[in-house]
């Protein structure tokens, strides 16, 4: 997880650089050169309040959301389409990114409390996840490019082992790629305090060029290249598209389309500029302000927007679509306590479904 509390080297030099496992918080040694007071430090409110606040709903919705996706899908495993396994795998990437939340908050009140070990596992846990999330959503832009814009050229990669095949192949390069944060991550006790911070504390400069790597690995990985990916795709769907005559069943397909691209920039991009702006910061490419706490309070601003797109996933890819709202209700409807106020809703929403809006949607969820 990206947040700032330890130093970085910077031409055989130290300065400072605010780097936390799961918050932003004032990082050991020099901090108050760096930001602005203590108590009254606007960023301990931040830290202590609004983020405990935000994460705790995006903890629910998403663990709703994706527990219930997750659940659908999984009923029917072996009659599952092709974009509904790579759903699968993102669900899964999204709810082991929301286990790290309550962790990451207790650390922005009290401190880390957890130990070595799960510093070092959560750590990595945080961005194999986060990772592995954006790319996922960069295959299902592409499975989609090939199912519509190739149809045809397209059945032999699309065929289900194949893509079990390609989820295992991005998991392992998404670990591979994230396992240093296992090395570079520790405990150690803050500087003139009882509080305990998870960061990269270990082997000195090495943990410090790690950490800009790990920077850029996340905005190449985690934004850039999942967006050129899903733009280009989603853009090319919608010029087929238009091409068709198929007028009712592509108007849902491109409002879908543009709003899967534009909801993801605009919960990453903002987390993206305010990074690269630290790390300008960190470089001397940027001066150093007197007070940094308004970029600290726009990191974890903008870390929560970012975050909140995984409980926003489900919503996108899989509940507008009718045939998995009719599974989710007949799921509800088995539940005891459900089952006498599901059944009416079921009713009454099976029977207002008419032939053409079950296609229209049908469609548009396959298309996307």
């Amino acid at each position: 997880m990206e947040q700032i509390t330890d130093k970085f080297t910077i031409n055989f030099q130290n300065y400072l650089d605010e780097f936390d496992y799961g918050n932003v918080t004032e990082g050991p040694d020099d901090v108050n050169k760096y930001t602005c007071g203590n108590e009254n430090n606007p960023l301990h409110l931040f830290r202590t309040v609004f983020q405990p606040l935000v994460y705790g709903v995006v903890f629910l919705l998403g663990l709703t959301g994706n527990g219930l996706l997750l659940t659908v899908l999984l009923k029917r495993r072996n009659n599952l389409r092709i974009t509904e396994i790579y759903l699968i795998h993102l669900a899964l990437a999204d709810l082991l990114l929301l286990f790290t939340f309550p962790f990451a908050v207790t650390q922005g009140v009290t401190g880390w409390l957890f130990g070595n070990f799960l510093c070092k596992l959560l750590g990595l846990i945080n961005q194999l996840n986060l990772l592995c999330g954006s790319l996922l959503l960069a295959c299902i832009g592409f499975d989609r490019y090939l199912a519509i814009v190739h149809a045809i050229p397209s059945l032999q990669a699309r065929r289900p082992r194949t893509v079990h095949l390609t989820c295992a192949l991005l998991w392992l390069t998404c670990l591979s790629v994230t396992i240093p944060n296992m090395v570079f991550l520790s405990v150690k006790e803050e500087n003139n305090s009882t509080r305990f911070s998870c960061s990269y504390h270990n082997h000195g400069i090495h943990a410090s060029n790690w950490m800009l790597v790990s920077r850029f690995l996340t905005h190449l990985l985690c934004f850039i290249l999942p967006l050129v990916i899903m733009g280009y795709c989603y853009t090319s769907i919608i010029i087929t598209l238009c091409q068709s005559q198929k007028s009712l069943e592509k108007q849902g397909a491109i409002r879908l389309a543009l709003l899967v691209t534009l909801v993801f920039c605009l919960c990453w991009l903002p987390y993206n500029i305010t990074v690269f702006m630290d790390t300008l910061v960190v470089l001397e490419v940027m001066p150093k302000q007197s007070c940094q706490a308004s970029l600290k309070q726009a990191l974890i601003v903008t870390e929560s927007i970012g975050f909140s797109h995984c409980c926003l996933n489900p919503i996108l890819y899989a509940f507008i679509g009718v045939r998995f709202r009719r599974d989710l209700l007949h799921l509800l409807a088995k539940t005891k306590c459900l089952r006498v106020c599901l059944s009416g809703l079921q009713r009454k929403s099976l029977n207002r479904m008419s032939v053409t809006e079950a296609v229209t949607t049908t469609t548009s969820n396959q298309y996307i």
